[in-house]
């Protein structure tokens, strides 16, 4: 594998990924690099609602941005989890939050002493005992000391990439105008050693990036990379977006509404909201999801509804040569739970781990690949129990996706849920325990049993310690001020 230092970055693609990845680099080890973005005022992007989970604080800090600014510059607001409507069944709903619901005890996770009070008849729902799933509720929200509330955001996907753009422009990253109409190679390694634009300028690296979306014009047109596809667990395999003008406060959190064929998405920004709809086209026509998306969406639309087709998987190398996939390039998860800016990051962050100062070494292309590959299929094995899990049987999709064969590590996990009410994080899953608590329950995936530790509490001391938790929720959540009300005092952005 080539030695060659490593001195000039090129990224292929603006968007999300593309800015992402140019202002990490460019801010946390851009002193000795030359980084050039290349990207085509002709290639326009899909300006929707874009949502997040709690990682991308992580990323932002790392960065030195300035929350305020930021959420005001993307006409963002806050999130503190996602509600699923019609999943379990047509009518019921439920909350993934990003907290963390009641105290775990060394043995056990806080299912354990739940489901004992749920048999006993003085446990609540599950939910009572979460403080970012009650403030979801009721439509509050604070950011307060000692990270008391977990949280992400909604934002403008598009504001964001202008966002990054500027951040990263400021530490020296430049950016290429440009199509792209060539990839040039070495005959010998096969290594990419150029892009050649419609002008006949040709930009030269030694590391490419290649944040092309779907076409991965480097990673897959170039390198022939290959790609798995996961078209037999997940079936929806198109997406139809449109933006509307909000006619209510922003909520926080992002709502996915199950339909006969996929599920819709509504994004509360703070000028208007983004929705879309992720469906089946072996079930749903182009023109049967627009308009069942149109008869589902509140306010006047602002854009032309656009259908975009997708293939779920991932890349068989997300490190190919001296090429790194990063974002829609690199595959695609649909964005049921907003992974789709994690896995941007996680991919950032490895590279920033493992970056080839003094050439590219094979076994970091072989750990990066492995890291990627394994995160990739843990946020696969998550969406896909929200499909499998479904007690709906209605219509011709749902009844296939509850009966569909599934990933065996999938299926270990909810045969060990439903047996014993146990789940472990495996390393390297951005999905915790409580996540997939949350999940399961909401799905109507019930345990069959509790961990006998928890019978070491007394009847009366089990009562205690769920209502003393029950109250610590409760008034925390009462002092806080409405979602809006703290948008206006924090980072109120300005109309659009």
């Amino acid at each position: 594998m080539a030695t060659q230092k490593v001195k000039k970055v090129v990224i292929v693609g603006g968007g999300t990924a593309g800015w992402m990845a140019a202002a990490s680099l460019a801010k946390l080890i851009g002193k000795n690099l030359d980084i050039s973005l290349v990207e085509s005022e002709e290639i326009g992007t899909v300006g929707v609602g874009e949502a997040t989970i709690p990682t991308m604080i992580t990323l932002h800090q790392l960065l030195g941005i300035k929350e305020q600014e930021f959420v005001s510059a993307v006409q963002g607001t806050f999130k503190l989890g996602i509600q699923f409507e019609n999943w379990k069944n047509v009518g019921e709903s439920y909350v993934h939050s990003f907290g963390f619901t009641g105290e775990d005890c060394w043995a056990a996770g806080f299912q354990h002493f739940w489901l004992k009070g749920k048999e006993q008849g003085i446990s609540g729902e599950f939910g009572e005992y979460c403080a970012e799933l009650q403030a979801a509720k009721q439509n509050k929200f604070a950011v307060l000391q000692r990270n008391a509330l977990n949280y992400a955001y909604h934002m403008d996907a598009g504001l964001y990439a202008k966002f990054l753009r500027n951040l990263a422009e400021k530490h020296n990253a430049k950016r290429v105008e440009g199509r792209i109409v060539e990839v040039g190679t070495d005959h010998q390694s096969g290594d990419i050693t150029h892009v050649t634009l419609a002008s006949g300028q040709k930009v030269e690296g030694d590391l490419f990036i290649d944040c092309s979306g779907f076409i991965g014009l480097l990673i897959d047109k170039t390198l022939h990379t290959g790609y798995d596809d996961w078209s037999h667990f997940l079936p929806c395999d198109s997406a139809v977006a449109v933006q509307t003008k909000s006619v209510s406060e922003p909520i926080p959190y992002t709502r996915a509404i199950a339909r006969d064929a996929g599920w819709q998405w509504r994004i509360p920004l703070q000028s208007r909201v983004g929705n879309g709809m992720v469906f089946c086209s072996k079930y749903l026509s182009d023109d049967e999801a627009i308009k069942t998306l149109l008869d589902n969406v509140e306010g006047e639309t602002l854009i032309e509804p656009r259908v975009i087709k997708f293939r779920t998987g991932q890349r068989r190398q997300h490190w190919n040569k001296n090429c790194i996939a990063l974002g829609l390039a690199s595959g695609f998860v649909e964005p049921l739970e907003s992974t789709s800016i994690h896995l941007v990051q996680r991919g950032i962050i490895r590279l920033l781990q493992m970056f080839p100062f003094d050439g590219i070494r094979k076994p970091d292309v072989e750990e990066f690949n492995t890291q990627m590959r394994e995160e990739f299929l843990f946020v696969r094995d998550f969406i896909v129990l929200h499909y499998h899990v479904t007690e709906r049987d209605d219509t011709q999709f749902w009844r296939h996706c509850k009966n569909m064969p599934i990933p065996d590590s999938l299926k270990h996990r909810i045969d060990l849920f439903k047996e014993t009410g146990k789940i472990f994080q495996k390393a390297g899953d951005v999905f915790a325990e409580n996540s997939w608590t949350q999940v399961m329950l909401g799905q109507g995936l019930m345990p069959e049993q509790y961990h006998p530790i928890v019978n070491m509490m007394s009847d009366e001391e089990l009562k205690g310690f769920l209502g003393n938790l029950k109250h610590n929720v409760d008034r925390l959540v009462e002092q806080l001020p409405s979602h809006q009300q703290f948008i206006d005092n924090y980072c109120k952005a300005e109309a659009m």
